[in-house]
């Protein structure tokens, strides 16, 4: 697209000029014989650069000029002063109104164009300098709508399953600190943080006949409860910006020997993501309350993760997640 000049010059032939001038440049070139109509001219086309005459009669240049450094709209538009006016006074009273470049008549062609090139390539980087900023505050308004419609996903998978009420959040603020202990880059903990906070988003497709049984499930209603990592996977893969965070909600009941589920993956098979989790998930778990028994004590959960150390967790893992728990210990 073609850059708009707005030429003002009260004098017919002085816009001929610069018109005969400036033709076969590429510019869209648009004219103006006063500063009133300058102004209102600027503000509807919003030009690229606007080559502006000193002496005109009623408003002058250096007046117009200031009017527009004063709109907000108009204020970052390129000005090149013109004027018969070759003294050091004219130059300063023109920088000091808010000019960008001044020249003199009678014109250098060769002269104005590369002026006139230079400031509009200027503008140009500028503006796209600033569109990528817009943009990139967009993405991150944007990003920041998503996580907060994630966080509403996670609290209302929390007041349907009250028996874990508030276990989301608690683990999603352990799992970032093991992460950050095992060296996770920051991208690799925004996908951490999205996958905690999501980690039992399948159990929406399980009946809350099931969910909410007061009494131990029979084989059946197992198989079913066990398919909440799939309904997950099935959830959250068409969803392109979560498919990088969908390791925790459906690997995290895999176990470090196989016998996890829903894909009886072994190892390092599980992404390290899960494997973090997991440690957490089953910590949160049996250090809160639940209905049919009362939370045990840091010294029992301890033993029970060193006990389960190679079996449903990753070894390395187990050894961060003591230093993890040094640290907070001597950190309180």
């Amino acid at each position: 697209m073609s850059s708009i000049i707005l030429i003002v010059d009260d004098e017919p032939a002085g816009r001929h000029t610069l018109e005969s001038i400036l033709e076969g440049q590429g510019y869209h070139l648009e004219m103006a014989a006063n500063g009133a109509e300058a102004l209102k001219k600027a503000s509807q086309i919003l030009p690229d650069v606007i080559l502006l005459d000193v002496m005109m009669p009623g408003m002058d240049g250096f007046e117009v000029c200031r009017r527009i450094r004063n709109d907000p709209a108009l204020a970052e538009i390129p000005i090149i002063m013109l004027t018969a006016l070759d003294d050091k006074q004219s130059l300063l009273n023109g920088l000091e109104s808010g000019a960008d470049d001044y020249i003199t008549k009678p014109y250098d062609r060769f002269e104005l164009r590369a002026r006139l090139l230079g400031i509009t390539r200027l503008n140009r980087y500028r503006k796209l300098v600033d569109d990528r900023v817009h943009i990139e505050e967009a993405h991150s308004k944007l990003l920041s709508a998503y996580d907060a419609t994630i966080e509403g996903w996670s609290r209302a998978m929390d007041l349907r399953d009250k028996e874990t009420e508030g276990h989301t959040q608690r683990v999603t603020a352990l799992t970032k600190k093991l992460a950050e202990l095992a060296g996770m880059s920051n991208d690799e903990l925004i996908n951490m943080q999205r996958g905690s906070l999501l980690h039992d988003i399948g159990k929406m497709g399980v009946p809350d006949s099931i969910l909410h049984k007061p009494a131990k499930l029979t084989d059946e209603e197992w198989s079913i409860m066990r398919q909440h990592p799939k309904y997950a996977y099935d959830m959250i893969q068409p969803i392109e910006y979560l498919r990088p965070a969908l390791d925790i909600p459906y690997c995290h009941h895999e176990k470090w020997d196989g016998s996890g589920y829903p894909r009886g993956l072994k190892g390092e098979e599980i992404p390290l993501s899960a494997r973090i989790f997991a440690i957490i998930d089953v910590w949160d778990a049996v250090t809160s309350d639940r209905p049919y028994r009362l939370a045990w004590d840091k010294q029992k959960a301890l033993e029970h993760i060193n006990e389960q150390n190679g079996k449903h967790f990753d070894p390395h893992v187990v050894e961060l997640f003591q230093k993890m728990m040094d640290d907070m210990d001597q950190a309180t």
